[in-house]
């Protein structure tokens, strides 16, 4: 059975080629563009894996990552930070939020496949 992955993110120009470059490597895709609806995706499908964009309506990044790790039947969910957020005080709040790696836009289809590999080899 396919891995899940949920992209979060508001803008269409970044979700749509995610999407597609995630369906051709053979996981089943799912796209929220808000903070509430992501957690309600990820009630819902529960993803093995969850591309985040920080900034978007609703709950931002930070707070999802927050509340996946605070619910039990979350926790294990894989999540990676995708934004323009470069400064390094960002970067370390989001790994204390409990993402697993951070990525920053622009970014190359390489370097997001190899940690979306990395961090659902063993789920």
């Amino acid at each position: 059975m396919p891995q899940t992955i949920l992209i979060v993110d508001d803008e269409q120009s970044i979700v749509v080629p995610l999407s597609f470059l995630m369906e051709q490597k053979g996981y089943n895709v799912i796209t929220a563009s808000s903070g509430e609806e992501a957690v309600d995706k990820i009630s819902k499908f529960r993803p093995d894996l969850i591309l985040l964009d920080i900034i978007h309506p609703g709950l931002d990044g930070f707070e999802i990552c927050q509340l996946i790790r605070e619910n039990s039947e979350w926790k294990d969910t894989r999540i990676i930070l995708v934004t323009t957020m470069v400064r390094d005080v960002d970067v370390a709040k989001g790994l204390a939020f409990g993402a697993d790696a951070y990525i920053t836009k622009p970014f190359s289809n390489s370097v997001i496949m190899k940690q979306v590999r990395e961090l659902l080899k063993g789920a």
